[in-house]
């Protein structure tokens, strides 16, 4: 990220960390420092920690220590570096077709650095994927190159754009709380990152009378947005209902069915975390004793469309996400399609719209926007 502002009258960097690394004949190790300590480790493994606020010239230093508030400091520090470096001691886990059990709210218990090889179906090309789960203050930092853990572009036809690797990072409040009003998705923020580190990107940029329908539709307010999962509407997601942005990342558009067990033997478990920190879970729960699939509360609207200048009429039928209506308590799920139970909000994932989520219980965090 360039410092350029730092030398003119503009607007200075915002960022909690920044990290050096540095090398030479005498010494070679790294820094970290947040705005009150800094966090020094030598190619030794020795270690310096300081109080830069109070001791900038860093004469006094606080390691070793007992103390859980600077150890804590420590953690932090060190996980920027493993965040940025790399971990060359960890063997990362292969989730090549995983299929996830785990049912913990809580994005600290998926630390861990993950792996896979997949194929591109129909261009017959192999992908490892990237990703890194890691806790940097109050956040869960997710490092992906989003690739998914499992094979991809199976449709019928090709995705019009080529999968590539990429290097996103996505953050994840550790306390997501619930807003005092919900937030809509748009076309400006990612909706969530999957465990696999693969995005939800739910919204197309195509309407009914906006260029070819396809693109050019960034205005939010802006009637009939069709629906990528509409298979009429020809936007050739695969067996995964996803495919590839023009820059070649691939997002799910739909509801991302092979991380868990499509099965009412056993409640589901998480599959990823929306921009608001609330955690996904599959399709399943527990229902008074009884493991069933939660219900959407919305429906397709009775009746056909407005058929007049610039509206597309024809009948409701799913085309466009303006065919769907909420009706509280219709379903199991509220207007973003989450509920809570047993004190725990998440979103749940649904055969039919809105999927994944259809708004923001709480307040996305910054790193999802575009």
């Amino acid at each position: 990220q360039s410092f350029k502002s730092l030398l003119s009258n503009e607007v200075g960097l915002d960022r909690d960390y920044i990290y050096t690394a540095y090398q030479s004949d005498e010494v070679t190790g790294w820094a970290t420092r947040s705005s009150d300590y800094k966090l020094i480790e030598l190619d030794n493994g020795s270690q310096e920690l300081y109080q830069i606020n109070d001791s900038f010239a860093e004469t006094n230093n606080l390691l070793p220590t007992n103390n859980t508030d600077l150890l804590k400091q420590v953690s932090d520090l060190e996980n920027v570096a493993v965040l940025i470096r790399g971990n060359e001691t960890v063997n990362p886990i292969d989730i090549t077709n995983a299929i996830l059990s785990n049912k913990s709210k809580n994005c600290v218990d998926y630390i861990e650095q993950f792996t896979s090889t997949v194929n591109d179906v129909n261009r017959g090309v192999v992908f490892n994927g990237d990703l890194v789960i890691s806790q940097v203050g109050d956040k869960c930092v997710f490092q992906t190159n989003a690739i998914p853990n499992h094979d991809f572009n199976d449709g019928g036809n090709a995705f019009p754009n080529n999968v590539s690797a990429q290097n996103d990072q996505f953050e994840i409040t550790t306390s997501p709380v619930i807003a005092s009003k919900i937030t809509n998705i748009s076309l400006q923020v990612d909706n969530a990152i999957m465990l696999n580190g693969v995005k939800v990107d739910l919204l197309a940029a195509g309407c009914f009378g906006v260029g070819n329908g396809k693109v050019g539709c960034n205005d939010m307010s802006q009637p009939w947005r069709y629906d990528p999962m509409h298979p009429a509407n020809g936007f050739n997601v695969d067996s995964h209902n996803a495919h590839a942005q023009p820059d070649g990342t691939y997002h799910y558009h739909g509801s991302p069915f092979a991380l868990f067990e499509d099965s009412n033997n056993q409640e589901s478990p998480v599959v990823g975390f929306a921009a608001d920190g609330f955690p996904i879970f599959g399709s399943y729960f527990d229902d008074q004793g009884s493991i069933r699939k939660a219900a959407s509360s919305y429906r397709l609207k009775s009746g056909s469309r407005p058929s007049g200048a610039g509206e597309p009429g024809g009948n409701y039928d799913g085309a466009f996400r303006d065919d769907y209506e909420y009706v509280e308590g219709l379903g199991d799920l509220d207007e973003c399609n989450g509920m809570t139970i047993n004190g725990v909000y998440g979103y749940y994932i649904t055969n039919n719209y809105p999927y994944v989520l259809a708004c923001f219980s709480g307040t996305p965090d910054s790193s999802f926007n575009k």
